[in-house]
């Protein structure tokens, strides 16, 4: 075997072994970036090389076999094939001009769907009755997962409306929600079981529990996307039709599914698609593009794995796999011990990754993540960095279980674990200079004072020259020092400084959010100097008195109490009153009633003339209640530009009125009765 072959053979055998535990077991090894690369460079050395094309590569096959399932194979009534991949609008529009030459002359239209991350599934019909349900498989034979499909509130049991074909067979995606999967991992937690490394994995596994009922209980959602076959139904063109169709006899069509007429149409909804990719409540990872006439996809054909009249245009990777090299710890404003990978630099989601959250020691043991694994990375929301979980399968032996030092890095003081908490800390208080960091950038940020200049850069710059040691120091330092430093001026530090006075004046709910005190954000900040008018009068009061505050309760009280409890804060205090920062503001004789007594609003996306601090301090100035989700209690949901949507699916479920930010400012004037209008 000569070189060329051998490394054929080996990409064989990776991507057979990715196939099984991809489809079989739903414990991928590899991420899908990962397992792209591997099937284009095969393909690429068979097309160089036709004479190394065997049948049962898996460039020439669909999936991986169910031989060695627990569930009973299914034939499928016809071969369901895989998509190839777009990575970028050139291969796009490559394929594109094949379309075009092949069929002679420009495709009458395109149909375009969101390509679902699930579980790929088989429904059939007979007589309008649900009689059979299947995996994929490798495309001629799947596993009957029937009872497990019937579990599922979306698919229909049977068909409703005209014309019901007799034999009516249907492809779509199995999915699980990003909340549902939230929800799922939670109570995997608190039972002590593996948690699914994404929603995915999760509907996979789940859609084949051996158990039927355990399926019923894991809030599983089904896309159809494709009819496979149809009798006896009406004559259909076009794949648009189809769907249409579909839908009118009781199945789940996205709504996100469109038809456009030329290839510019196709690049403008990809690219939607991908600006909006995280506000939707489920995962997707491209988008799915077919020639929309039906008799033009019949002319095109199929190649031995895929149809020549579809494409899935594929999302940059969002997953890679990558080492972990070492586990450290961070310290934080509260003191909190967060361990971090330390990981082999890997590119994913857009940008070069070297290191990534591991949240607390109980998600590592759960995970069980161990130093030297390959480790699954992923960007949440295109920012975060997260170690998703370990590939298990990639153990040499030679992974070390990571514990929890005994010691702060930083100061050298022990860390310790309350009972009954998950997060481990530090016990050196601000002598940490980890510690004091994150505290000085977090009353300095747009969450606190909002100084502006104020950044982790200058604040690192003033603790090494000694010019802070505190936030009181931030309003009393001399500004003028950094005139000596390279790359300050005289125009950033007159900057800097008025920054800081203006800051001086800030409400003192913000300065209450800014000192850090656990428990206390922005809304129990606004709530707690409504109560009791300043910060100095808060300080004063016992925890009875603080409980009784709507919205805080005696934890909340207890940690307030705690906080003034040391003289060290209270220096603090009278530091920031003799700098001149605000401490306090008259009590409204009636902090109650106002236009929005007793209503409950939530904010979601972007509003012009608030942002979403000022919108909720608005709402409780009106005297109505902020929340952060939708319920039966929630009197309307207040939409911007890209709202969650999530709440947006809630409050329609709901009934909840959604109202925009015209409506939202009536309200603050009139009240609720702006609903009924």
């Amino acid at each position: 075997m000569n070189e060329l072959e051998a490394r054929v053979a080996e990409l064989r055998e990776k991507i057979a072994e990715a196939n099984y535990r991809y489809y079989v077991l739903d414990d991928p090894t590899i991420s899908d970036a990962e397992y792209d690369e591997l099937m284009r460079e095969l393909r690429s050395l068979e097309e160089q090389h036709p004479d190394l094309i065997t049948p049962d590569s898996p460039t020439q096959r669909v999936g991986a076999s169910v031989a060695q399932s627990s569930f009973a194979p299914v034939e499928h009534l016809r071969p369901l094939f895989s998509l190839d991949n777009a990575e970028s609008i050139a291969d796009l529009e490559a394929w594109d001009q094949r379309v075009r030459r092949q069929l002679g002359s420009e495709p009458s239209g395109y149909a375009l769907e969101l390509k679902i991350d699930g579980l790929a599934v088989v429904l059939v019909y007979e007589g309008g009755r649900f009689v059979r349900g299947a995996t994929r498989g490798d495309g001629n034979v799947g596993e009957d997962i029937t009872a497990n499909l019937r579990t599922l509130h979306q698919v229909p049991k049977r068909l409703e409306g005209d014309d019901v074909p007799s034999l009516l067979e249907v492809r779509g995606e199995v999915y699980m929600s990003f909340e549902a999967f939230e929800e799922l991992n939670r109570r995997q937690a608190e039972m002590g079981a593996r948690l699914f490394t994404n929603p995915r994995n999760a509907a996979a596994g789940s859609v084949r529990m051996k158990d039927a009922s355990i399926t019923a209980t894991r809030q599983l959602g089904i896309w159809i996307y494709q009819a496979g076959i149809i009798e006896g139904g009406p004559p259909l063109t076009t794949q648009t039709e189809a769907m249409a169709y579909l839908a009118s006899l009781g199945f789940p069509v996205n709504p996100s599914s469109a038809r456009v007429e030329d290839l510019s149409e196709v690049e403008a909804y990809i690219k939607d698609a991908e600006a909006r990719r995280h506000d939707l409540p489920y995962q997707t990872d491209g988008v799915v593009v077919k020639v929309d006439s039906l008799a033009e996809q019949e002319a095109l054909g199929f190649t031995a794995r895929a149809p020549r009249w579809a494409i899935a245009y594929k999302f940059p990777p969002e997953e890679r796999t990558t080492r972990l090299l070492d586990i450290e710890i961070n310290v934080g404003r509260t003191g909190a011990a967060t361990p971090y990978a330390v990981l082999e630099p890997v590119f994913v989601g857009g940008a070069n990754v070297s290191k990534a959250t591991l949240h607390n020691q109980d998600q590592i043991a759960l995970k069980d993540i161990r130093i030297g694994d390959q480790v699954v990375v992923r960007r949440a929301g295109d920012v975060i960095p997260e170690v998703v979980g370990p590939v298990v399968s990639a153990r040499t032996g030679e992974e070390r279980v990571w514990q929890m030092p005994s010691h702060c890095p930083f100061c050298g003081h022990p860390i310790e674990r309350p009972p009954g908490e998950a997060v481990a800390r530090c016990t050196g208080g601000f002598e940490c200079p980890s510690r004091l960091r994150e505290w000085l950038f977090h009353f300095a940020g747009r969450g606190g004072m909002d100084i502006e200049h104020l950044g982790y850069r200058t604040i690192d710059l003033l603790l090494e020259r000694g010019l802070i040691r505190d936030p009181a120091d931030l309003f009393t330092f001399d500004t003028s020092a950094l005139l000596a430093e390279e790359g300050w001026g005289a125009t950033s530090v007159a900057n800097l400084q008025n920054a800081i006075d203006a800051a001086r004046n800030r409400p003192p709910a913000r300065l209450l959010t800014a000192l850090g005190i656990r428990h206390v954000g922005a809304t129990v900040a606004r709530r707690l100097i409504r109560a009791f008018g300043s910060i100095p009068a808060l300080l004063d009061a016992d925890i009875e008195a603080i409980a009784s505050v709507e919205g805080v309760g005696e934890v909340i009280a207890e940690e307030v109490v705690r906080w003034a409890s040391d003289p060290v804060n209270r220096e603090l205090i009278d530091r920031l009153a003799a700098a001149g920062v605000q401490m306090g503001e008259e009590v409204p004789e009636d902090v109650g009633g106002g236009p929005l007594e007793g209503v409950t609003l939530v904010v979601s996306g972007t509003l012009e003339g608030f942002t979403r601090e000022e919108a909720e301090a608005a709402i409780e100035a009106a005297g109505g209640r902020a929340t952060g989700s939708v319920s039966r209690k929630t009197a309307a949901l207040v939409v911007g530009d890209s709202p969650g949507a999530s709440k947006v699916n809630r409050a329609t479920e709901l009934g909840v009125p959604i109202v925009d930010e015209a409506t939202f400012v009536r309200l603050l004037e009139e009240g609720p009765s702006v609903l009924e209008s």
